[in-house]
């Protein structure tokens, strides 16, 4: 199989910014080289076993150099491999695709360049200044602020309005170079994280902008200058949507969760306006031996039922049945039980509605599901069950034994803690800026309590998250969160992401 290198851009920030086709070819990547810049949520649209590269370029940091980048994508690509180059923005906009490009072309290799939505037009829109009006802006322009003395500052300034990324650093000088054709009451604004809940956005003139600006760095921002400034604060006043109190607004909420797994749960809460920190607790990786899982997908005629119960067995086991040369097709003789949403949100990647699926989000209630199928008797009806190594829904493999069924329980991945803990997220837990904690399973309780157990004792961790919500997505996580934690301040009613995220919302209007 020839491979392919996709440059992509990746918009903004969340998926909801995405392209589809962007979605689509991140959803089949098998090696992401990812900005420093992109939202890490987007990297979690791929399958699990993706290798992912951060490759940011950052002013006065440690950056990957060019010519690695551009090596790195040809030497995947002529492994066969599809590649996707994410970018922050659109790639043609100072997004440095051009010499990724020719490399890949002198290298025969095929590439494909996929559109992003720029922050250059982003931001003016989200902070509610039209880069074109009739009255007063016939025409824009874009630039960069890196190499100021490379532009012709007479021409520019009689542009009605300009565009100008990556500048903050040098806006004293930007300003100076302005004002040799602009007034020094032309209007500015300064607009940071443009799309995400962190959005801020600073107003002023050419001559009093830098007094009102807060200390340290301003990036990554957007610089507007020109008339068109003026529409900000009308058009940002309420009623307006861009404008409204979301229900999580202000909150900070760190989300534990599997590395590299879907972040459908960080952009739900982000989507609130909750600012949101991933503290990674999982780590998911294959099983010692696929050797049992791909005996069984060689003899899949011999089942009746394939169950899967997780998000990660769906991946896993479709892993294996690309590598043994097969697909979706090939589960033609059997029914598929799934347990939750989105194990089945995962399995309709794959082109397949489940035949069951429990009402109650939980594995103990598939049991129940089963016996009230009219008519059907579960005695020596033969299940696969692939699912984590180290073992779970114990209660769900005797129970359908004791109706009869014959259970094959193989590993298909395993599921362990990280080696240390995200210093983002530990900062955050020990500065006590934290509102709420979110668990997702019984395992991100336990990894969180050793993860923790590494850099301070008990005592002292507990007293960082003693003013702390703790939320639970349902009754088996909820009883590890007891055990462990001493409690438990809000459960999800529905046994859902969405339902975790509803409660955490309903606990903190009742606190």
């Amino acid at each position: 199989m020839s491979g392919k290198a996709y440059i992509v851009g990746a918009g903004i920030g969340g998926i909801e910014y995405l392209t589809l086709r962007a979605r689509d070819v991140i959803s089949a990547a098998e090696v992401i080289i990812c900005d420093d810049l992109v939202d890490r949520a987007l990297l979690d649209l791929a399958p699990i076993s993706t290798h992912r590269i951060i490759a940011g370029k950052r002013g006065g940091q440690a950056s990957v150099k060019q010519t690695e980048i551009n090596q790195m994508l040809v030497t995947h690509c002529l492994e066969g491999k599809q590649v996707v180059r994410l970018k922050s923005g659109d790639p043609w906009i100072f997004g440095r695709s051009l010499p990724e490009i020719l490399a890949l072309q002198n290298a025969n290799c095929e590439w494909e360049v996929i559109a992003g939505i720029s922050s250059a037009i982003a931001a003016p829109m989200l902070a509610g200044i039209p880069l074109t009006e009739v009255d007063t802006s016939s025409c824009f322009a874009v630039m960069t602020g890196h190499d100021l003395d490379r532009l012709p500052w007479q021409a520019i300034a009689q542009i009605p309005t300009l565009v100008i990324l990556m500048g903050t650093n040098n806006l004293a000088k930007l300003i100076e170079k302005l004002q040799a054709g602009k007034s020094a009451d032309t209007l500015i604004a300064i607009v940071r994280w443009c799309g995400r809940v962190e959005q801020q956005v600073w107003t002023g003139t050419l001559a009093d902008i830098q007094f009102q600006l807060p200390t340290g760095s301003l990036s990554p921002s957007v610089i507007i200058i020109g008339e068109v400034v003026k529409f900000h604060q009308t058009l940002m006043q309420a009623p307006n949507a861009l404008s409204h109190q979301k229900p999580s607004q202000g909150k900070t909420i760190l989300v534990t969760r599997a590395n590299a797994q879907a972040s459908q749960f960080t952009t739900l809460l982000a989507n609130q306006g909750a600012t949101v920190i991933e503290m990674p607790t999982l780590e998911i990786k294959p099983p010692t031996s696929w050797e049992l899982l791909d005996q069984a997908i060689a003899n899949l005629s011999s089942y009746d039922w394939l169950i899967l119960t997780s998000a990660n067995a769906v991946d896993s086991f479709f892993k294996r049945l690309r590598e043994a040369g097969k697909d979706s097709r090939a589960l033609h003789s059997l029914q598929v039980a799934v347990v939750g949403q989105k194990t089945a949100e995962t399995l309709a990647n794959f082109g397949i509605k489940p035949d069951l699926v429990p009402t109650d989000f939980i594995a103990d209630a598939l049991v129940d599901a089963f016996m009230a199928i009219p008519d059907y008797n579960l005695t020596h009806k033969k299940m696969l069950f692939p699912r984590v190594e180290s073992g779970g829904r114990e209660i769900l493999v005797e129970q359908l034994q004791k109706q009869g069924a014959i259970v094959e329980a193989i590993a298909a991945y395993e599921s362990g803690c990280p080696d240390r803990i995200d210093p983002i997220a530990l900062a955050a837990i020990q500065k006590q800026n934290i509102d709420a904690i979110a668990f997702t399973s019984s395992k991100t309780v336990k990894h969180f309590c050793q993860l923790l157990n590494q850099v301070a004792s008990e005592e002292i961790w507990r007293s960082w998250i003693a003013d702390v919500q703790i939320a639970s997505i349902g009754p088996q996580t909820s009883k590890t969160c007891h055990e462990l934690l001493g409690r438990v301040d809000c459960e999800a009613l529905e046994y859902t992401l969405d339902g975790l995220a509803e409660a955490i919302v309903i606990a903190d209007h009742l606190r």
